[in-house]
């Protein structure tokens, strides 16, 4: 039976296959991931902060931390003292 499954797990794998658009993409995502997290790494910072860290339009490094939010990798902190922005500092459980 496990046999079976492996053989099964071969086939498809061998059958779906991912177009280089997608590759592209995740090896994207990965590079701004990374750049987040380097940047977040210093302690925690707002979208303005993460922006100019990273040399990125504030409105890609809303998408990326908003993304990396979803997955878990970063957490929303306090409130600055303004009231106009977030802190996000990485997830210590990742």
């Amino acid at each position: 039976m496990a046999e079976e499954k492996q053989r099964t797990v071969k086939i498809m794998k061998e059958k779906r296959t991912v177009s280089d658009e997608v590759k592209a993409n995740i090896k994207h995502y990965n590079k701004m991931k990374k750049l987040i997290k380097d940047a977040l790494k210093e302690g925690p910072k707002t979208i303005p902060e993460i922006a100019k860290a990273t040399e990125l339009p504030a409105h890609e490094a809303t998408y990326y931390v908003m993304s990396m939010r979803k997955y878990g990798d970063v957490v929303t902190g306090e409130i600055d003292d303004m009231d106009e922005y977030f802190y996000y500092h990485l997830n210590q459980k990742n």
